[in-house]
């Protein structure tokens, strides 16, 4: 009987239309006649504009010819503006013979963030080793040691230098954001209301002001003779502007632990930074991981700014090339190109923040 049972179990089988390909079809785009139109719209707006785009990006598009011979076939794409400027776009001023430089400090850095990847890999050693390869990325760039000859940082630009804001950036203003988190929620009131009265100030103001203070403003009131570099006022702002945004992602999460949290750490006998790092940061910190990760993001985003204030990043190298006659019409496809490159910045945060959750989540 139990036999019988069995076999008519194994032969009464759903019916194919509710799963696999099929199923996920009418369980998501036709369970419902709004649904089902909305899909069909779509599907006619997809086939009315991708064929067309994929025409022109790839079939009827120029690759390695000049500007002239675009200009004779202007029905498609120009990617010969990425391939005849593509090292000024990458490296813009940089010497062109020392060029190989910026790219092993790209390497390194890349080298490192995806060794960083693995929570396992989260070591002492790990540690020492992000601190030799920023020093190798110096030397590299600035050159004046092992017999590199040294580069001033007039001539940084391309993408190294919007590498160079965001990675130190993002880097240097999460944990202050923490520190102002905590100063904040501070029982002293003189700490706590310096915190208040500069994460208010610095949220009231867009990052394009920092900049323009501390490129124009800031240097009027150095003593004559004294100057700092632009770079690294630049890379100042970014760090206050984003810092003070991380504060407030951060006071939330501290705000979302529950007292008891704080006397069970105090009836193990810890003291108040103890009960910090081993209790409360660990767990407010996952809980903001996706806010956090959106400032991240966002501040990413806007160090193309300092294009206002004449730093060759990424964006403005791009704007030199186009202001050249000879690829002027071409905006398209060279917009396209660094779209690509911040979109891939972008999803590479996202993709590995949402991987961060999964793994904090399960321990």
């Amino acid at each position: 009987m139990e036999a019988l049972s069995a076999n008519i179990k194994e032969d009464l089988k759903p019916p194919r239309v509710n799963i696999g390909i099929i199923g996920w079809v009418r369980a998501n785009l036709f369970n419902g006649v709004f649904n089902s139109i909305l899909t069909i719209v779509m599907l006619f707006l997809l086939w009315k504009t991708i064929p067309p785009l994929l025409q022109w990006a790839f079939i009827d598009s120029t690759w390695l010819a000049g500007s002239a011979s675009c200009r004779q076939s202007p029905e498609g794409a120009c990617w010969s503006i990425i391939s005849k400027n593509f090292r000024f776009i990458i490296f813009g001023f940089y010497p062109y013979e020392l060029q190989w430089r910026p790219l092993v400090a790209m390497i390194i850095l890349f080298s490192l963030l995806f060794y960083s990847r693995n929570r396992n890999n989260w070591k002492k050693s790990l540690g020492y080793a992000w601190i030799t390869g920023l020093i190798l990325m110096g030397i590299l760039m600035k050159g004046g040691l092992l017999g590199l000859k040294s580069v001033e940082t007039t001539q940084w630009g391309g993408l190294p230098l919007t590498l160079l804001l965001a990675v130190f950036g993002l880097t240097a203003a999460y944990p202050l954001g923490v520190v102002l988190a905590l100063g904040r929620q501070s029982k002293m009131k003189g700490v706590k209301v310096l915190s208040i009265l500069y994460i208010e100030l610095i949220r009231g103001v867009p990052l394009i002001s920092l900049l323009f203070m501390s490129s124009i403003i800031f240097p009027l009131f150095l003593p004559e003779g004294i100057t700092i570099n632009k770079i690294l006022r630049a890379q100042v702002a970014i760090i206050l502007f984003t810092a003070a945004y991380i504060a407030e992602v951060v006071r939330g999460g501290l705000q979302g632990m529950t007292q008891g949290q704080y006397e069970a750490a105090e009836a193990l006998g810890l003291n108040y930074y103890l009960t910090l790092r081993l209790v409360i940061l660990p767990q407010a910190l996952k809980i903001v991981i996706p806010p956090t990760v959106s400032i991240l993001i966002s501040a990413f985003k806007d160090t193309s700014l300092v294009v206002i204030i004449a730093l060759f990043d990424l964006l403005k190298t791009t704007q030199s090339v186009l202001s050249n006659p000879e690829w002027m019409g071409f905006s398209r496809e060279a917009y396209m190109f660094i779209a690509i490159l911040y979109f891939a910045g972008c999803f590479s945060m996202s993709n590995y923040s949402r991987k961060l959750e999964r793994e904090l989540s399960r321990g």
